[in-house]
């Protein structure tokens, strides 16, 4: 009897999902920014030697430069999702402020922040092509924020007169904020209160009920 094998491709089989390693690498540039992670560091936190991560990644700087496009990517998206248009513009500005509270205060484990502003902005000084991507990030994430506050201005939701793309980036700024004073250990409380003011500025007051409303009352 003639047995049939299949044809197996040349060289090692892969032996590591790209996606968990990205994400662990990220989370150990994350801890201690990319200065102060080393090959080591980066070896020990994916289960790869160094060869395998020269490998599959290229350098240090290599991989780190494609741990921000992927957090950048991600963080696109997820704004994306909690934006939602169906929903009043201070509910999801409130939810999307919780939920990167949430990332930035890991439960049972040191405060985090902003992987972008705690990492990149310190390298940005020296290495070009980091502040490069730093600044289309930032640029990326305001640009979701003013689409989100054109579409709750042509709602009624905030002032006619109000600029979108100026209260994009005071949007942007409350994250920004939030990221380094969790960091520096503001409690969560203080966060929150600050989140919640940042929407009330963004937002304007509440508006007044209908005149008929009114008389019932």
């Amino acid at each position: 009897m003639v047995q049939k094998y299949e044809k197996r491709p040349r060289g090692r089989p892969r032996a590591y999902d790209p996606e968990q390693a990205m994400a662990q690498a990220t989370d150990a540039f994350w801890r201690t920014g990319f200065s102060g992670t080393s090959l080591d560091d980066l070896s020990a936190a994916t289960g790869m030697n160094r060869p395998s991560l020269y490998g599959a990644f290229g350098d240090k700087r290599a991989l780190y430069l494609a741990t921000l496009d992927r957090y950048i990517d991600n963080g696109r998206r997820a704004m994306v999702a909690v934006l939602d248009r169906e929903q009043p513009v201070r509910k999801v500005l409130r939810q999307l402020y919780e939920r990167a509270l949430s990332m930035y205060l890991p439960p049972g484990d040191a405060a985090l922040g902003c992987f972008l502003i705690g990492t990149a902005t310190t390298e940005a000084v020296s290495d070009p092509e980091v502040r490069a991507k730093l600044s289309a990030g930032l640029r990326l994430f305001d640009g979701e924020f003013e689409a989100r506050l054109r579409h709750a201005q042509a709602q009624g939701e905030i002032a006619a007169d109000a600029d979108p793309a100026a209260l994009a980036k005071i949007a942007s700024a409350i994250l920004h904020t939030l990221a380094l004073r969790s960091r520096a250990g503001d409690p969560p409380a203080s966060l929150r209160a600050t989140a919640d003011a940042g929407v009330q500025l963004i937002c304007g007051a509440a508006p007044a009920p209908p005149a008929k409303a009114r008389r019932r009352s």
